[in-house]
């Protein structure tokens, strides 16, 4: 039923291997650093050609020690860190041997991965001390649905590290598995045969939607407008623009049409040998404007989730500044705060209410937390805000509804 795959979260066996070498790098920083004073001290007192005449069999054996203790340490932190990025191995490798700066970054590598070690010990940890609780084992099963330009792919998870912690602390998950482009009615009446399949070939009678981006619209849209409002328990949308972009709108109204539709066009061939079947990046685009929303938004306001029994609420967070972000949305961040305000990069503040309950998330560190963030794009461990943790809280309040 599910052709995506849930990432697998790193083993302890790995963190300790890591905490090793981290371990090794931490030996090797040290060491030096007596090691060079030492020697000064030898040099001062004995001279250059005394202390390398008297001793060089001595310099030559912790010379080779240290280059080992160094190598084994670096090879072992590449090999099994996942938050030292691939522009950080390149900066350690490319700066490996100018003296002075090769120990700034070293010092860098070590904060990195040495964090990285002691943060993901404690989810292991923690994730052990409530298993029993199973606290993400809702009634209903978990329906997550993508946003526009992205696909429900199998070697790649569109939720990152997401969907494991929630099965690690109980929930069942499946996916939209609807295309990457399309209108937001198209997309709508995808999704809402995506349930009625569920439900038939489980029998769990009713999911819990949470959805990201364009995936909100979509998912409000199938509730209010195809007739599968029965089958539903709750929608969460996440970062969801209800009243449309005004930065897609601008942008739409100033790209030439021979510049469109030749992005359009490589788009949409590009994702239809990725398995769409008939993908369509300007019907998706034009679906995010703030008119195209307007008109969304009053389709659906005729029906009453509520009195349908559909619990909804709605999820935003936002950027501090422009490279208080992960590329390519540091980009961008400026460009839509002309347009829309405080954003997480594409979708301004405003636009994310919807619903009964409705949680602004930001970061109290200087970190942002960007529209790709909040569905750990990056598979980044962000200082103040841990994702995986938030979609663990935010699956166990529907469970605590009784959903």
């Amino acid at each position: 039923m599910n052709n995506t795959r849930t990432e697998k979260p790193l083993t302890i066996a790995r963190l300790n291997i890591l905490g090793f070498g981290v371990g090794l790098l931490i030996s090797f920083l040290v060491s030096v650093f007596l090691l060079g004073m030492g020697l000064i001290v030898f040099l001062v007192k004995n001279g250059i050609k005394d202390t390398f005449a008297d001793h060089w069999l001595v310099l030559l054996i912790l010379t080779v020690v240290e280059i080992i203790i160094f190598w084994a340490g670096i090879i072992i932190v590449y090999a099994t860190s996942a938050q030292l990025g691939l522009k950080l191995r390149i900066i350690g490798i490319a700066c490996g041997m100018i003296p002075v700066v090769h120990l700034v970054v070293l010092i860098i590598i070590i904060s990195i991965t040495s964090r990285e070690v002691s943060f993901e010990k404690k989810k292991i940890k923690l994730d052990k001390q409530r298993h029993s609780q199973q606290i993400c084992k809702t009634k209903y099963p978990i329906l997550m649905v993508h946003g526009v330009f992205f696909r429900d792919f199998k070697y790649f998870n569109y939720w990152g590290r997401v969907p494991a912690e929630l099965e690690k602390n109980g929930a069942t998950i499946y996916y939209g598995n609807h295309q990457s482009a399309a209108a937001v009615e198209d997309s709508a009446q995808e999704l809402a045969e995506r349930v009625k399949q569920i439900v038939r070939e489980t029998g769990c009678g009713k999911v819990n939607i949470i959805a990201h981006s364009k995936g909100g619209l979509d998912s409000k849209f199938a509730v209010a407008c195809k007739d599968i409002a029965p089958l539903v328990a709750s929608i969460t949308t996440i970062n969801t623009p209800h009243m449309g972009c005004e930065f897609a709108e601008y942008l739409l109204v100033k790209a030439p049409e021979n510049l469109r539709n030749k992005v359009a066009d490589a788009y949409n061939a590009a994702l239809t040998k990725l398995g769409d079947t008939d993908p369509s990046f300007l019907d998706a685009v034009n679906d995010l404007t703030a008119i195209k929303c307007r008109n969304i938004n009053d389709r659906v306001s005729r029906f009453d989730f509520k009195a349908a029994g559909i619990y909804t609420q709605s999820v935003g967070s936002c950027m501090k500044h422009a490279i208080s972000g992960a590329f390519p949305l540091n980009m961008s961040y400026l460009l839509v705060g002309h347009f829309d305000g405080p954003n997480d990069g594409l979708v301004g503040e405003p636009s994310f209410h919807w619903g009964e309950n409705y949680i602004y998330l930001e970061n109290r560190k200087n970190r942002g937390i960007s529209h790709g963030d909040m569905i750990d794009l990056n598979r980044e461990n962000i200082n103040g805000f841990d994702v995986r943790e938030f979609f663990v809280q935010l699956v166990a309040g529907l469970k605590q509804r009784g959903l």
